[in-house]
């Protein structure tokens, strides 16, 4: 499978970090608190939920500036702690729209403005996207979309489409993941360093936050008290995402969950988009035999960018969101293949 139409356009355009945003640190820092204009968003926007399980659904955004069946749709999915709402979430459904194409903003479970269910959302959690996939296509007869996965997002997407395999529908196009968890293992021990401590307890404290916000909602449910006692996040996974999850402790959800060893399974075109300077989703598990030997997927790789950032020194049509501007690429880049194809 040929990338070099998507190649030739990176290369026209390489990433360079903002001057005074060189550092993974600062480009992560300041991209994940500057707020993201609405300009189409408003105007085309559709408040649905998905039923994933009995009794269960999940909350999304949809954007149907174009006619649903005929018009490329991405599908996008956030990261730990995130939302729809996140901005890099905001920016991609903005340059989609921009370039023509439709968009859904999902949640995972309990995320977004919902009232909290007794239930966790994980990172390997592939079965509430694989049912919103299933009824998009289905029901509401997409035939082309492209999911865009964002850090944790980015790490299910890659799970789904590696589980798929041979079997994935012809409808789905292509899957981008930008700056995704694909070993969990190594993303955790980076975590808990000392120089990403800032990240470390803003992913804590919101965790603790939320399991107080469902046992309020879902009385008797789950235990609190180890509540107090949880300093990180490893500690978090072992007493609550694994067990309430089906995984005996944190390790082995960490084990089932990274989606490195679904990706030789992947058969449809996957861009894989990461900075070798993110603080604290490392860079190294990717470069591995399970990426390099598929043909179906190719890693993209910058120096600077840090995590789910890219702000760059040139604007492109109005916009220093470089990581948005591939997207888009690689979306167009699929599209012209499969109409020469």
């Amino acid at each position: 499978m040929s990338f070099e139409p998507f190649l030739k356009k990176v290369q026209a355009a390489p990433f360079e970090p903002y001057p005074l945003l060189t550092n993974g640190h600062l480009q992560t820092l300041v991209c994940s608190m500057v707020s993201r204009k609405r300009r189409l968003l408003p105007q085309h926007s559709e408040h649905r939920w998905f039923q994933v399980e009995p009794g269960l659904s999940v909350l999304a955004q949809c954007h149907w500036r174009y006619d649903k069946a005929t018009t490329p749709c991405l599908l996008l999915l956030h990261g730990l702690v995130g939302s729809a709402e996140s901005p890099y979430m905001i920016g991609t459904a903005e340059e989609a729209l921009k370039a023509g194409f439709n968009v859904v903003r999902l949640n995972m479970r309990n995320c977004g403005e919902v009232e909290p269910k007794p239930t966790f959302y994980h990172a390997g959690l592939t079965s509430d996207p694989r049912q919103v996939i299933s009824e998009l296509i289905e029901k509401d007869g997409l035939q082309c979309l492209f999911l865009v996965g964002f850090s944790l997002g980015g790490n299910i997407f890659l799970k789904y489409a590696g589980e798929e395999g041979a079997g994935i529908s012809p409808a789905l196009k292509g899957v981008m993941a930008v700056s995704p968890s694909v070993y969990l293992p190594d993303c955790i021990e980076l975590l808990e360093k000392r120089s990403n401590l800032i990240y470390h307890e803003h992913f804590v404290r919101s965790l603790k936050q939320a399991v107080r916000d469902r046992a309020r909602h879902n009385p008797g449910w789950l235990d609190l008290a180890p509540l107090k006692s949880i300093r990180t996040l490893r500690q978090f996974d072992d007493v609550y995402t694994g067990p309430y999850s089906g995984f005996r402790d944190a390790t082995d959800y960490y084990n089932q969950s990274s989606s490195r060893q679904f990706i030789p399974q992947i058969k449809v075109p996957t861009m894989i988009l990461h900075a070798k300077d993110d603080p604290f989703v490392p860079y190294a598990p990717l470069e591995c035999a399970e990426v390099r030997a598929n043909p179906n997927v190719h890693l993209l790789a910058t120096d600077k960018g840090g995590h789910v950032a890219f702000l760059a020194r040139h604007r492109e049509n109005g916009s220093r969101y470089w990581a948005e501007h591939r997207i888009m690429d690689f979306v167009r880049s699929r599209l012209e293949a499969g109409n020469h194809g």
